[in-house]
């Protein structure tokens, strides 16, 4: 199939999952993930519809997002990071990207914040999560709760970057709807922060790719990231 016909489906399961949990599908965001993929896959997405696009990494980046918005006009992508940050590697970013989805570190925020400044931007940021306190996976730590609250503290005061909401990278499971247990912590945490943090936006919940964006959309996701029903298998 191609991209679009891909791009179609993914938006009827998105639709009907939103339907399932009494939520407007137009509250949710679907971003193309496509990373390994060349420009002309994501013009074709673009084409079809897709207004918003994750890549992993700067380097990839720096080469496929002048080449793109060359070929579909600047400022008609919204461009998420989604993929660990390397503190060195900041400034690029920010000059890459419109959202930062990846940022799991205190001294990254701050670090981005520093870059921000100096370009006059404000950076839409989100926390990355480890929900599933898996030691692979890079995000704070759920728990204890006091040192996450006191980072998130710091972050929010910070200049030059917005914090908008969470994003986590579910655990390998067995099922989709064994991650739903997941994907519910991360919404109850986000409702947390919002409670404690309320000069902060809380509205984004990044959560659920193609093996479990349905249930991700039940449980709160505002964002989905979804690459290989969109564009197939990597390379």
């Amino acid at each position: 199939m191609s991209v679009a016909e891909n791009l179609a489906r993914v938006r009827e399961q998105l639709e009907k999952a939103a339907r399932r949990a009494g939520r407007n599908p137009n509250e949710i965001t679907l971003v193309a993930v496509s990373k390994t993929f060349p420009p002309e896959n994501i013009v074709e997405a673009f084409e079809a519809g897709a207004r918003a696009i994750g890549e992993n990494r700067v380097e990839e980046a720096a080469d496929k997002i002048p080449a793109v918005n060359a070929r579909v006009g600047e400022g008609n992508l919204r461009w998420h990071l989604i993929g660990h940050l390397q503190r060195r590697k900041a400034r690029e970013a920010l000059r890459l990207f419109d959202v930062v989805q990846s940022v799991d570190t205190l001294r990254l925020a701050e670090t981005l914040s520093r870059h921000a400044k100096e370009q006059g931007k404000i950076l839409p940021i989100l926390l990355q999560v480890n929900i599933g306190d898996d030691p692979n996976k890079f995000g704070f730590a759920p728990k204890p709760r006091d040192a996450l609250l006191k980072d998130v503290e710091k972050i929010v005061a910070l200049p030059g970057v917005r914090a908008e909401g969470l994003m986590t990278i579910g655990p390998l499971v067995p099922s989709a709807e064994d991650a739903r247990p997941f994907f519910r912590d991360l919404r109850v945490l986000r409702d947390e922060l919002a409670q404690r943090f309320p000069n902060a936006n809380w509205r984004e919940l990044s959560m659920g790719m193609t093996d479990d964006y349905a249930v991700a959309i039940e449980e709160g996701a505002t964002v989905v990231r979804i690459g290989r029903a969109i564009f197939g298998q990597r390379a």
